[in-house]
């Protein structure tokens, strides 16, 4: 069987113009966690990525986890691959799997309560490596000193999720048509909720 023009020979391939959407979407991700880290260190876990992958998981599907493990790998290669790295092979996904679960929701609230409800638990997710990498107490003494940050990220996730809900919808629902017009069974793009 031949392949259609700009796939792959597996027909669930991504066509080329679909891995430089979704390799621009992760170069987004990065951009963003660099620029507040510069720009704004002042602000301890407020971060436009949890509602960036919740967008992306909305549009791409499955697919979000290709963005999402560029993220990560790059994140390593960027800041160091420190015992942080390795939860984050794990964390994002999990918030991408319950985008990827609830994307039927419409209400912009339930997205920001999701962005929400993952900040507040971030430190308790990244406890597992630690529990791992040092034991219990160390585990405990981590997320315990990690409780003010989880606060200040649930706070973040919320409101930047609430008041950026509709902008990020609206710019990424017509980039990504324009950019990956198919909208089928195996994954392609699909309108993220509340268009």
């Amino acid at each position: 069987m031949a392949a259609k023009p700009g796939r792959t020979a597996k027909s669930a391939g991504a066509t080329i113009r679909e891995i430089a959407v979704m390799g621009l979407c992760a170069a987004i991700l990065i951009a963003v966690q660099i620029a507040k880290a510069t720009l704004l260190p002042m602000l301890p876990n407020v971060e436009l990525v949890s509602p960036l992958i919740i967008v992306y998981t909305l549009a791409f599907r499955r697919r979000v986890f290709y963005i999402v493990y560029t993220f990560v790998l790059v994140e390593g290669v960027y800041w160091g691959f420190a015992a942080w790295w390795f939860s984050f092979l794990y964390v994002w996904a999990i918030l991408a799997g319950a985008a990827l679960l609830l994307r039927g929701m419409k209400n912009p609230l339930g997205w920001a309560i999701l962005a929400g409800a993952f900040g507040l638990l971030f430190g308790t997710l990244c406890a597992a490596t630690d529990l791992l990498i040092g034991g219990f107490g160390f585990a405990a003494a981590n997320w315990v000193r990690g409780i003010p940050f989880d606060l200040i990220h649930c706070a973040g996730n919320f409101v930047l999720c609430l008041l950026l809900w509709k902008p990020l919808n609206t710019l990424f629902s017509g980039l990504l048509r324009r950019a990956a017009p198919r909208n089928d069974s195996r994954g392609g793009y699909q309108p993220p909720a509340g268009d």
